[in-house]
Order: C-alpha cells, then structure tokens, then sequence
C-alpha cells in the first residue's frame, strides 16, 4: 500500500472520501418515510452512514413538526452534540440551507458552531424542483406542494457578495468548505476567489450533476468537469462528485474509477435502485462503498479526509 505525507501524518495514497448527506432541503417528507425529520433521526442517520463509511456527514436541520428545512442554530444543537459524543465523523454544515432562504439565515449555524467543514454554493442558479410532482402527487403538510412548484419562479441565490461574505465570515473560524459546484461556471468562480485568496487550497470540488438547472450526469458531462477543475486548480484541490435522484450511483461509479471522492445521502437522491425506495442513508454509503472498493480503492477513514482536506479537527468546533 502506498502512502502520501500529510503534515505529521500519512494518508493512504488510493483512499476515497466517502461523504454522507442525511436529509437536505430538497425532498419533503412524504416523499419517503425513510427521511429524517427530528433531531433524534438526524443524529441516528448521520452515525450509521459513519459506521457504514461515510468519513464526513453533511448535514441540515428540519422542523420537527412539518419536516421543513430549518436553519435555526438551536434546531442543529441537538443532533450535533449525538453525533459529535458517538463519532469521529468530520461534520459538515450546511451554508446553503434552502433557497428560500436570505443568506443571513444560511450562514448562521456555520457562524454558531464554526465547524471544520462548511458548504458553499459558487453561482446563482434556477433549482428545478417541480418535476417531482409528477411523482408525487399526495402530500402530508400544507407547505411541500407549494415549496416544490415555487421553483418553476425561484432563483437559488448565491452572488459573488453572498459568496464572499460566507468565506470570510467563516475563514476566522478555520472552516473549510466544500464547494459545490453544479456547472462549468462555478469552478471559474470559485478560481476567481483563489486567485483574490479569498480561499485556500486544497479545494474540496463538489461537482453536482442531474439538478435540473445546472449541469447534466452524462459521463461526458462528468469528465468534462474534471478536465476543466483540473485544468484550473491542478494538484491544490481533491474532486468528489454526486448524482441527483437516479444518478448518484452511476455518477458515484465514474468518479470512483478515475479517482475521485464521492457523496451520497437521502439529501440527493431517495432510491437505492430503480423504483426501490433506499431504506436509509447508510443503505446508499454500503452501496457507494462496494463500487469504490470494486474498483480497486479504500474508503478514507475521518482521520485521513481531515489530512487529505486541511482541517482544523473535532476539537477546534464550537459545540
């Protein structure tokens, strides 16, 4: 086994970084009975993808009642304490929250509890959520069906000052981010803050494939974003991928077999197969982590995303 230097430590050289994301702000409750809505199931969901192999969890928080996204730093307190006490996961908090929100309300609970890992989206962007009505037609809370045909009208706003002002607000803190990235526009953005180091490698490239408003899962589309990341950023960033809705395994298996990082979760799709509804979200790591080592990779502990990525450690959060 072959190993790279990092700091004091050293890191297998063919680990993947498996990150898990637990529940999001896309898909509604009664879309699946598998999705975690109280802090309670959050924190169960997001130690299970741990203990499955997921190295980081990326999480949001829910109203409890309603299951609608929350970005309250109070309804994040509960489950971070769990997971935090029953795991060495990195923990990554959400600065996207949902589109419905201002970005003062986005940015909170990173503010709050300064983690190691933060996301962060690079571009302004149209976020297609109504084809899921064709799906799903009943609904169990008065907000869903009005949250999912609002996005036909919606801008998911992240301009260059939203931007910026997540980056700086958090660079006191040490949090890093994972930059997501859902067109060949955003890693030009996000070259545009490196260059005015306003960011820092390494980079951890989220590239987001099959949102209906950003870039398509082809494997074209794929490889032509890590081309065009490569191109940029050379060797100071690491390039993880994730499919949305019926794309996350066969996205997940391209990148895994050139070498790339991978994300799952019920955030980004429900399914574990065609029409098959995945039973948590550890369900989908298992099957991640059977295509990565199939191809010949291992599955990055906590401990080796955190040297691979720079982070500041567990100890150094604020919660």
């Amino acid at each position: 086994m072959k190993y790279e230097a990092q700091g004091d430590s050293m890191v297998r050289s063919n680990c993947t970084i498996l990150t898990c994301a637990v529940t999001g702000s896309i898909h509604t409750p009664s879309m699946s009975p598998h999705l975690p809505v109280t802090a309670e199931q959050i924190a169960a969901e997001a130690i299970a993808a741990a203990e499955a192999g997921a190295a980081i969890v990326h999480l949001h928080a829910r109203n409890p009642v309603d299951g609608s996204p929350d970005q309250r730093p109070e309804s994040f307190l509960p489950f971070l304490s769990v997971i935090k006490q029953r795991s060495n996961c990195v923990i990554n908090l959400t600065t996207g929250g949902a589109a419905t929100m201002s970005i003062d309300e986005r940015l909170r609970p990173a503010a709050a509890f300064r983690p190691e890992v933060a996301s962060l989206n690079m571009g302004s962007m149209n976020f297609g959520l109504y084809p899921m009505l064709e799906r799903f037609k009943k609904f169990a809370h008065a907000w869903e069906r009005p949250y999912l045909e609002g996005s036909r009208d919606r801008v998911f706003r992240n301009t260059f000052a939203d931007i910026e002002k997540i980056l700086t607000s958090c660079a006191e803190a040490g949090t890093r981010f994972e930059v997501e990235c859902y067109d060949i526009g955003h890693l030009y953005t996000l070259a545009h803050f490196a260059d005015r180091k306003i960011i820092e490698p390494p980079f951890f490239v989220q590239s987001v494939f099959g949102i209906l408003g950003g870039i398509g899962a082809d494997a074209e589309d794929i490889l032509m974003m890590k081309r065009t990341a490569d191109r940029l950023f050379g060797s100071d960033y690491h390039w993880s991928v994730l499919g949305a809705g019926r794309n996350q395994m066969k996205v997940a298996a391209i990148a895994a077999a050139i070498g790339g990082h991978v994300r799952v979760g019920l955030e980004d799709s429900l399914w574990s197969g065609p029409a098959k509804l995945a039973t948590s979200s550890a369900e989908q790591v298992r099957i991640a982590r059977t295509i990565i080592e199939g191809v010949g990779r291992t599955v990055a502990s906590p401990d080796e995303a955190r040297e691979l990525l720079s982070l500041k450690g567990g100890d150094a959060v604020n919660f």
